[in-house]
Parts: structure tokens; C-alpha cells; sequence
């Protein structure tokens, strides 16, 4: 099939674009560049998808069977107004058009089905607002028009080449023999999912009719709490962690903040929990998930041949501990 990614020079959609040419897909990417690295068999198609000219005029004379839609602008935020207007600048021959939406969309709440209400459209957090009204946009144009649209809500995705500094963060302290901070009680729930698994959900919705007008959660059924993740990820590297449990207060005083360095527990990880259930996709996809260990246990081993560790820049860690041992020793 001619095969269209948005977002396809990094992590996920890297990966997709692998998978599309080994399936022999005709591949295409588009993006902000005049290059990718991605091969020669992989076209490039130069537009900024947050100019709806841009994008209409990339696509005019190009048809394609499915368009995955990966991106989201951190910056400046993707809107649905923007996503519909690749949808209709893709024309009406696609067979399905996927798109990558989040747990996030729930906005908040654990143990989410499918069938559950996304947030609405005055959340306020701009990623949530944006994936929910997205969605709710392309389920309409579903119901109004055909679109055979597909979405998939992943929690936190991992696996090599993460571009964020998430499992990095936590093996460059074990390595290090750093203490490990612990953002409150360490019970704040967290839920993954394994890029290879993400990515082959995603192909196979290319092709499965049942697919068509539906959402999808996907990732590791069961979720973690915060202690558990880096006893997970201790376990992978070998080695033992030393844990220092900081409240949240004393992380806030010190200037830590989830979304933006210095990070204190990976990046954009310590977050209000959401996590959903995982069943559909198993089943209408024929899903055989990895097991997180098994997920961990591959990153690591392309961390310790791909990154490179950490030594110093810990300076924020020795100041929030700082704090926690002058204001609560019983918490170190």
C-alpha cells in the first residue's frame, strides 16, 4: 500500500516507517525537513502541518491508502482543527486513517475502557484538550462521512530510542550509585507501553476491517506504582537501588518541576495518575503484548550500547535532598 506518516523521523514513528518498508509498503513521511535518514525507498515530503496551506499543497497531486498521524508540536500544540485539515488535504481514497491519540485523553481517572468519555473541550491542560477534541472530531467525521479512522491511546511509551530522557534518567543514577528520588509516598500509579507493540497494533490496523471507526488502549495490562518502576528498572541493570523518598513540597521548593529540567523523576514522569484497561486490542487486533520486564530488558540493552551515561549534572538531585535531610530526615 502507498503508506503516508506524519511524524516519522523519530522513536514511534521511526519505527512504523521500518516496519511499513520491511512489510513492503509504499512509505512516504512527512515533515519540517528537506531530508530524512530514513533510506532511499523512504519518500520525503516537506510541509509544517500547523499550515493547513502547507499541507494541502504537499499533498495535492499525491494520493495514499492509509495515513498514520503521529505528531503532536510540544511547542505550539496540535489542534483538531489541524488534524482535520490533513484529513481532508489526504483526500477521500484512504482506506484508514490512524491516529495516535494518549491515555491522556481520559484526562484523569483510572482503569479506562474504550467506551469511556474523553476530557472535554475547556480541560486545561492543552495536550489532554487537544488529544480528546481530536478525537471527538475524527469519530464525527466517522459517523458523518465514513472516515475510516483508527486511534490508539497509549500511556507512557518506551523501548530504544526513546528521545526522552525517561529510562535514561533512572539507569544513569543506578549506574552512578545515586540515590534515587521517590516524589511523595511512591505509590503514584504509572502505566507503559512497549514501542514495538504500539508500532505492530498500528500496522495491523492497516488491514483488520473490524478496526474501522474504533479506539484502541494499549500497553502493559497491569500499571506500577512509582517504587516498583525503578525496582523494575534496577533489576534490569543489575543493580540495587538507594531510594530517597522527597514530598512533593520540598521538590517544588527546591525548583523541580515534572515537564521541564531539572527533572526529579524522568521527564514529564511524577503525573496525577490515568491509566486504562487493556483487552480490546489483544483481541480484535490478535495481540500477544511484551511483558514489561521483557520490554525493559531490551531498552536497556540498547541503552548500554546507544547512550551514553551520565557522570555529572546532578545538581538538582543533591539540592532537593539537601532539603529533605534538613527538613525530614526520616524521608532519606
Amino acid at each position: 500500500m502507498k503508506v503516508l506518516v506524519i511524524g516519522g523521523t523519530l522513536f514511534i514513528g521511526r519505527l512504523l516507517v521500518d516496519e511499513l518498508v520491511k512489510g513492503g509498503h509504499d512509505a512516504a513521511v512527512l515533515h519540517r525537513k528537506p531530508k530524512h535518514d530514513l533510506g532511499r525507498r523512504v519518500d520525503n515530503i516537506m510541509a509544517d502541518r500547523n499550515d493547513a496551506d502547507s499541507v494541502r499543497e504537499a499533498l495535492s497531486t499525491r494520493r495514499f491508502d492509509v495515513v498514520f498521524d503521529n505528531v503532536y508540536d510540544w511547542e505550539r500544540g496540535t489542534t483538531a482543527a489541524q488534524v482535520e485539515a490533513t484529513v481532508r488535504a489526504a483526500g477521500d481514497r484512504i482506506s484508514r486513517y490512524i491516529f495516535l491519540s494518549s491515555v491522556a485523553a481520559y484526562g484523569d481517572g483510572l482503569n479506562h475502557k474504550e467506551s469511556d468519555p474523553l476530557a472535554p473541550d475547556y480541560h486545561p491542560e492543552p495536550y489532554v484538550r487537544h488529544k480528546a477534541t481530536t478525537e471527538r472530531m475524527l469519530f464525527r467525521m466517522h459517523s458523518q462521512t465514513g472516515l475510516p479512522v483508527v486511534t490508539f491511546r497509549p500511556p507512557f511509551v518506551y523501548g530504544p530510542n526513546n528521545p526522552f530522557y525517561r529510562e535514561q534518567f533512572f539507569w544513569d543514577r543506578l549506574r552512578a550509585g545515586r540515590p534515587i528520588i521517590i516524589p511523595g509516598d511512591g505509590y503514584r500509579l504509572m502505566q507503559f507501553a512497549y514501542v514495538n507493540d504500539l508500532v505492530q497494533a498500528m500496522v495491523r490496523a492497516m488491514e483488520e476491517p473490524r478496526a474501522v471507526g474504533e479506539a484502541f488502549n494499549i500497553g502493559d495490562p497491569k500499571p506500577v506504582t512509582q517504587f516498583e518502576l525503578v525496582e523494575k528498572l534496577a533489576k534490569v541493570a543489575n543493580t540495587e537501588a538507594t531510594l530517597a523518598r522527597i514530598p512533593r513540597d520540598l521538590i517544588v521548593q527546591a525548583g523541580g518541576n515534572p515537564m521541564e529540567e531539572p527533572y526529579y523523576f524522568g521527564e514529564y514522569f511524577d503525573l496525577p495518575p490515568i491509566t486504562e484497561n487493556i483487552g480490546k486490542v489483544t483481541r480484535m487486533l490478535k495481540m500477544k503484548l511484551t511483558p514489561f520486564e521483557a520490554g525493559l530488558k531490551e531498552t536497556y540493552r540498547w541503552y548500554t550500547r546507544n547512550h551514553k551515561p551520565r557522570t555529572a549534572g546532578f545538581e538538582f538531585d543533591d539540592k532537593a535532598l539537601g532539603l529533605a535531610r534538613a527538613g525530614s530526615p526520616a524521608s532519606v
